[in-house]
């Protein structure tokens, strides 16, 4: 197994447990969630529940080989759907009148860490690639 297949399963296992956890967040703690969901988005309660069931879907399918591509795809779209929610997120909680240096620390690198993320979950989607000879 060459170093670059070493880390896309290490990726592979890093974002099934950040997104079955996630998952399992949305489902379970759905509040702080709908806290900062965009007023514009309709039935939030509903969407917040079919985000955590696609998080857990994504993290699953990118342990089946034959899934593995369309989930990391899936996942990477959905990291730049919902940044408009972590945007609304940061933009709450670094405007309120007693803003912790940890709340700007956390939103100063998360924010930045999102393009990241999608890349994860594309090279993390990615097969193995057959040698030429």
């Amino acid at each position: 197994m060459s170093n670059v297949e070493i880390w896309r399963k290490r990726c592979r296992l890093g974002l099934f447990a950040f997104y079955g956890v996630a998952g399992f967040l949305h489902l379970v703690f759905p509040a702080p969630f709908l806290s900062i969901t965009p007023d514009w988005v309709p039935d939030a309660p509903d969407v917040i529940m079919l985000t955590g069931v696609c998080e857990i879907a994504g993290a699953i399918g990118l342990l089946i080989p034959q899934t593995r591509r369309y989930a990391g795809t899936a996942l990477a779209l959905y990291a730049i759907l919902v940044f408009p929610a972590n945007l609304k997120h940061a933009a709450d909680s670094l405007s309120a009148p007693a803003t912790s240096s940890w709340q700007w620390a956390y939103h100063c690198l998360r924010l930045p860490l999102q393009p990241l993320i999608v890349w994860l979950a594309i090279f993390s989607g990615g097969r193995k690639r057959p040698r030429h000879i």
